[in-house]
């Protein structure tokens, strides 16, 4: 069960999204048709991270959050998905086209949540 606070961090993520989705959404578009990867992922973070680009910079943003672009590849390098968890993780990636893959770290929790582009500040079900 995820705590409250995880909860409201997530929703507070989604309002600033709605600012934030046409940017990733071209990023991951990028990342794609450079051939980069077929799996963008989109890291949400509050406090500063050593892997990742950051695209959209909370201090640049007014924004509470910060969201940098990795890719499958990267986090199989860094050990943040197993090796034998990789196929398992690429039957349940979502059309980029339509959702946002983001791994949210916020304190001691990480997640991956994936986001409709088309989703609003109070959808609970994406």
């Amino acid at each position: 069960m995820l705590s409250y606070d995880w909860e409201v961090q997530l929703q507070q993520l989604r309002a600033e999204l709605i600012l934030m989705k046409d940017s990733i959404k071209e990023t991951a578009t990028d990342i794609i048709k450079g051939g980069y990867t077929q799996y963008p992922i989109f890291i949400a973070h509050q406090d500063p991270i050593k892997f990742g680009e950051v695209i959209l910079d909370k201090e640049d943003m007014s924004t509470h959050w910060s969201v940098s672009a990795s890719t499958l590849e990267q986090f199989l390098e860094k050990g943040l998905i197993e090796a034998d968890k990789e196929e398992a993780f690429k039957a349940n990636y979502k059309n980029p086209k339509e959702f946002i893959c983001m791994f949210v770290i916020h304190q001691v929790q990480a997640n991956f949540v994936f986001i409709p582009y088309r989703a609003t500040a109070l959808d609970k079900n994406s």
